[in-house]
């Protein structure tokens, strides 16, 4: 590694550690002002607020704006060293544009290394912390709202309740089917399920059973029966912010089985696998796009070239945003819903890149 090298490394991580603490520190103080009723109302303790809250809040937006001040820092410590023609004078020396580039793919295999840990490992840990917190101080309790919820709990084994009342753990309208080879051997209905928190078991009322063997039918009633099934309250109470409070190999367990139940909303949890994977990717993507933009002294100096990056890097963002909700409420595939953003600025990046003077 080059004099040159450790120079540009050190600008650029210098710049986004800058950026990034200031960004952090604008919303921390933009956070407690639209919140500071709320912690004042529901009487948050001031321990919790500090730790439990904002020292969890550091590292889910630092990951979040992280590839807007990667693009952001890139252009303008490059812009600067354009303006002072040391770009000039590098390139002059000998220096293939190319090989320039080497520090800044460092720098930015450094960060998405840093984002895909932050990810996969700090933060879904941090999120159970933070995210405990606001539901008790700042969103109050969970309300399910499904209707016709239908389960798959085991193989051959599906559940259907009319509605889950989250609030004491009760479903109304139950019933449970097994089949073997798509054929039905037995089915239970009842008005009324209810999960009894001392014995950690479910509690059917008033239930009606068919057990059938081909032309045999068999048929059981009862008031009342403890059973135990592969379901808990906490499957119906799940927002959607719940996928962030999981690592990587949760999230491949909570993926495996709400495939196997059959679930309509598995597909965020997909997204949200795939998207941990882009987003430190991009990392590269954004870096090459901002040293294309920013190599070239302009007129309009390091303010234009800033502005380009601001509205390139909203641009990926809306992109992301609306490949997410193809997924969400449509029916792309969630792989490619978080590669395209990649896809269509990695094309646009080598396209600046060819024209960048060399």
């Amino acid at each position: 590694m080059k004099i040159i090298d450790k120079y540009i490394i050190k600008k650029f991580l210098s710049t986004f550690i800058f950026s990034i603490i200031l960004i952090i520190s604008l919303a921390i103080v933009i956070d407690m002002t639209e919140k500071i009723e709320d912690f004042i109302e529901k009487e948050a303790p001031m321990e919790a607020i500090i730790f439990d809250y904002y020292l969890n809040f550091i590292p889910f937006y630092t990951n979040l704006f992280m590839f807007l001040f990667i693009f952001i820092s890139v252009i303008f410590f490059t812009s600067k060293m354009a303006g002072n023609s040391e770009i000039i004078a590098i390139i002059s020396s000998g220096v293939s544009f190319r090989r320039l580039m080497y520090p800044y793919f460092i720098s930015a295999f450094v960060l998405a290394i840093a984002s895909y840990v932050l990810s996969n490992f700090i933060i879904p840990e941090a999120n159970k912390v933070r995210l405990d917190f606001e539901n008790t101080y700042i969103r109050g309790t969970y309300y399910n709202s499904d209707r016709n919820i239908h389960k798959q709990i085991e193989p051959g084994v599906f559940v259907y309740m009319e509605h889950f009342n989250a609030r004491n753990n009760k479903g109304s309208k139950f019933s449970i089917e097994k089949y073997d080879n798509k054929i039905l051997i037995s089915k239970l209905m009842s008005q009324e399920i209810k999960w009894d928190t001392l014995i950690k078991k479910w509690k059917i009322k008033n239930y009606y059973i068919r057990d059938i063997n081909g032309s045999i039918e068999k048929i059981t009633k009862g008031k009342e029966m403890d059973t135990v099934l592969n379901l808990l309250p906490e499957d119906f109470k799940g927002r959607d912010t719940d996928k962030t409070k999981m690592g990587y190999f949760e999230l491949n367990d909570c993926i495996a089985e709400k495939q196997l139940r059959g679930e309509t909303n598995v597909g965020m949890y997909i997204l949200e696998k795939h998207q941990r994977m882009a987003f430190p990717f991009s990392t590269f993507i954004l870096t090459l796009m901002g040293v294309s933009i920013s190599s070239r002294k302009k007129r309009g100096g390091t303010g234009l070239n800033v502005g380009i990056g601001l509205l390139l890097s909203f641009s990926y963002l809306f992109m992301m945003q609306m490949t997410s909700q193809f997924t969400i409420k449509g029916n792309l595939s969630p792989m490619l819903s978080a590669w395209i953003p990649n896809i269509v600025f990695a094309i646009i990046g080598i396209f600046l890149y060819r024209i960048a003077p060399k």
